[in-house]
Parts: C-alpha cells; structure tokens; sequence
C-alpha cells in the first residue's frame, strides 16, 4: 500500500528510506541528521536524508514499522515543515514531497493504537493499494525480464532466458515476499548460470522447485 502526502514543489531529487532496516537507535540520526558531539562518534554534524530531500521526494518504505517516537517527529515534518537534528535546539525549515508505503493495515494499527491516527490522516491524502504478486502474475514475465535485463547489464553478463520448465515452477509458487522476492531469485539464477545463457529449473531455490 503506497500513501501519498503532496508537497508544493516539484523537484526531481529523489531520497529512499526503509524504515523497517534501520535500527531504532540510528533512525532519528539517519532521517533528521545529527550535530557535533549529538553522542558518541558524531565527531561533525550531519545533514539528514530529509533534509537532503528538501525541494524533492522522501520515499517512505515501511513507515508503519515506524516507533511512535519517530511517527510524531515525522508528523512535525508534515505539518510544521520542521525538524530538529539530533543534539540540536534549532528548527530547520524542509519542503519536502512524501510517498510512503506499507504491507501493514495502517487503519487496523490506529485502531489499536500502534499508529497514531493524525499521522495516518496526514500521509493517507492519495492511497493506491497495491494487490500481492500471486494477485497479479501476469506481471511476472514482465519483471522477470526487467531484472534479467538490468542484473545482466550489471554484472556484465550475455542476456539469460528461463526455460519452460523455470517459467511454469515461477507461475505456480505465490510469492509470499512478492516483487522483493521475485528480484532477488532472478539475481540468484544470473550468478549461478554464468556465462550460460539458459537458466534451467534446477537452479531453483528448493521452495520454488517444491
């Protein structure tokens, strides 16, 4: 699910944040930035991926993994246009268009008050709600060979194929970690297979192959 908080400016810098992988104690450092002396290590001061958004796009990923702490820092961001760095006394002024995202029921979360429900109200302005990929397997082919394409590229590799055999194994597993996973399989098969062009079934991660 993909929340949408809109911004007047409409520049094209563009910074990604996945909540859920960075840990609780390096969070508000990471997003608002930290000054001189803030704690230990923090040997200079430190703008924040916020701040280094100003005049574009934050990208949200997983922002109801969000502690409440850090839901009503990012509330202020939204309605004041402000942020405080960490060891800081002073407001900083940011404009900042914000997409986020979620695979938890962030109504489900407000009602039960894991969420705070201004936040929710705040972020939830445009709402596309995203269906899982056992949803949508017509996409699968697609984003197949989008990720063959680039990881090939990458790694300086002769485009790869998926036999029959791959694409019917593929179509039948759900995908309970949806287009992460898919990209993550298709990387595992261009480096097993080399510099072989064909990528036969049994490549396969064992849960795909079963």
């Amino acid at each position: 699910k993909a929340l949408h908080q809109e911004s007047p400016r409409r520049d094209h810098a563009l910074i990604s944040v996945n909540c859920a992988a960075i840990p609780e104690s390096l969070i508000e450092a990471e997003l608002f930035g930290y000054e001189k002396g803030a704690f230990t290590g923090a040997n200079t001061q430190r703008k924040g991926l916020v701040e280094a958004a100003d005049g574009g796009t934050l990208f949200l990923d997983e922002v109801g993994d969000m502690s409440p702490t850090m839901q009503v820092k990012l509330l202020r961001v939204l309605q004041e246009g402000t942020l405080i760095p960490v060891g800081g006394t002073e407001q900083r002024k940011v404009d900042v268009r914000v997409v986020a995202a979620t695979n938890r029921d962030l109504k489900d979360m407000v009602e039960r008050q894991t969420f705070r429900e201004d936040l929710y109200y705040r972020i939830n302005v445009i709402n596309l709600v995203v269906p899982p990929l056992r949803d949508r397997k017509e996409d699968i082919p697609v984003l197949i060979d989008h990720f063959l394409a680039r990881g090939c590229k990458e790694k300086n590799l002769p485009m790869k194929a998926l036999q029959k055999r791959v694409l019917e194994k593929v179509f039948d597993y759900p995908w309970p970690g949806n287009i992460r996973e898919l990209q993550n399989e298709v990387e595992r098969l261009i480096v097993l297979t080399g510099d072989s062009n064909k990528i036969g079934a049994e490549l396969l991660s064992q849960r795909i192959r079963d």
